[in-house]
């Protein structure tokens, strides 16, 4: 097999080398397992694209499409034996249509890098994940990945107008539209959006861009509890129009001041950052002081509003720092914000382990991360059973358990607690329909 791809793809864009191997085996999914590839396919176009998948067909050999490894799910895991097929080189963005308000790009593009390509024409790209610095738009778009920009102008794939993706055999399909409307044939795309790698390679995409927002007002409160911060975040949905509501708990809080001393207060049990537009911040600190925040304040400087963005986003780094991290992806229904900190809260305080929780409050998807000691058994132990134990209390409230993260292999064998067996039955024949080998990504998201 390797002499095929070596012969289709090219030896300088394939690579049996053991530390290689190892360097792509795995996602920063905590705890998910992970095997041993026996070649990573370095992409640089959808031809490098087309032909190790027809390589992989002929030979029946499993594919993992990678794109920076920056999954959370371990939906990015290699499996024994397989093909790790990287489009982390397929980093160009094709064109920006300004009349259209589109853009696009190849799968291995930084997010960070088309937001500031289309910057130059005037545009704006909003979805923001906190890793947009090193995640791709092809991985954005495998895992409908969210952010804070989400509350108001929703996820990735809600700005996804068409995409060029690379079937199992290699046959090369496009899906979706440039134009604002088009409902000819199912929406594939729509299908494609979060489908983790499990039904065909993405090699392009064209996403819709906005013009720039007004200036906001950037708020920062701080409470004695994540419980009351929750309390914050239903007054606050009630008087403003939104555009980002972040939660960081002490733990968090803590974390972040330690690896970025962005001049958070350590004392607080929990902090909210909002933004909305300047008419309607005085109406939110009167939101937030009447259900108790301890502290409030607002900026409409952007250098100001950035740094504090900043000291969100350093919140999983930071817990890093602590150990190993477990990165939890919840989502509950806003009026059940309030309940689910507090039993992630008793959660943590049971099993005596810590958990920092932080996370996109205004809709609900909140990032519980348990910390533990590598190496040590009973830690594993302990976090796994709370990490279960987070994932049915937000089923409970009538959640979900992932928001943004995708399920991967982590999540995969909770699937059940939120989708039944017609509609997951469903799932696997639309697998089977894309994918008739079942050689893409397996095991893995259904």
């Amino acid at each position: 097999m390797t002499a095929a791809l070596v012969a289709r793809v090219g030896a300088s864009r394939v690579d049996v080398e053991p530390n290689e191997l190892a360097a792509y085996a795995r996602d920063r999914g905590a705890l998910a397992a992970a095997g041993a590839p026996s070649a990573v396919v370095r992409a640089r176009s959808t031809g490098d694209v087309v032909a190790a998948l027809q390589v992989a067909t002929a030979h029946r050999v499993p594919v993992v499409t990678r794109g920076a490894g920056t999954g959370l799910a371990g939906g990015a895991n290699a499996h024994d034996g397989c093909i790790v097929l990287s489009t982390l080189g397929m980093d160009q963005v094709l064109d920006v249509d300004i009349a259209q308000r589109t853009a696009t790009a190849q799968a291995g593009v930084l997010t960070a890098d088309l937001q500031a390509a289309v910057v130059q024409h005037g545009l704006w790209y909003p979805p923001d994940p906190a890793s947009r610095a090193i995640s791709t738009i092809g991985g954005n778009i495998a895992t409908n990945a969210g952010g804070g920009c989400c509350l108001r102008y929703g996820v990735t794939g809600d700005h996804v107008a068409a995409l060029t993706a690379v079937l199992a055999d290699g046959t090369v399909i496009r899906t979706g539209a440039a134009t604002r409307k088009n409902v000819a044939g199912l929406d594939l795309t729509r299908l494609l959006v979060g489908s983790e790698g499990i039904l065909a390679v993405i090699v392009e995409a064209t996403v819709r861009l906005r013009r720039p927002p007004a200036p906001l007002s950037t708020l920062l409160a701080t409470f004695a509890s994540p419980p009351d911060a929750g309390v914050a975040v239903l007054a606050l949905q009630r008087v403003a129009d939104l555009s980002l509501l972040e939660l960081m708990d002490r733990t968090t809080i803590g974390a972040v001041e330690r690896l970025a001393g962005a001049g958070l207060d350590t004392t607080a049990g929990a902090v909210l950052i909002a933004q909305a537009d300047v008419a309607e911040t005085a109406r939110c600190v009167a939101a937030m002081e009447g259900a108790g925040a301890t502290a409030v304040t607002s900026t409409s400087d952007p250098v100001e509003a950035e740094a504090l963005l900043d000291a969100r986003r350093y919140a999983l780094p930071a817990l890093e720092r602590l150990g190993v991290a477990l990165l939890d992806d919840v989502v509950v229904p806003i009026l059940a914000i309030p309940e689910m900190l507090a039993r992630i809260e008793e959660v943590a305080a049971r099993h005596r382990i810590v958990i920092g929780a932080f996370g996109h409050a205004g809709d609900g998807n909140l990032h519980p991360t348990i910390v533990l000691d590598p190496g040590d058994p009973r830690a594993e132990a302990k976090a796994k059973a709370a990490f279960r134990e987070i994932l049915a209390a937000a089923v409970g409230l009538r959640g979900t358990i992932t928001g943004e993260h995708g399920i991967g292999l982590l999540k995969r064998p909770h699937l059940d607690a939120v989708i039944g067996a017609p509609e997951r039955a469903l799932m696997a024949r639309i697998k089977d329909a894309f994918d008739p080998l079942g050689i893409l990504n397996p095991g893995k998201a259904i």
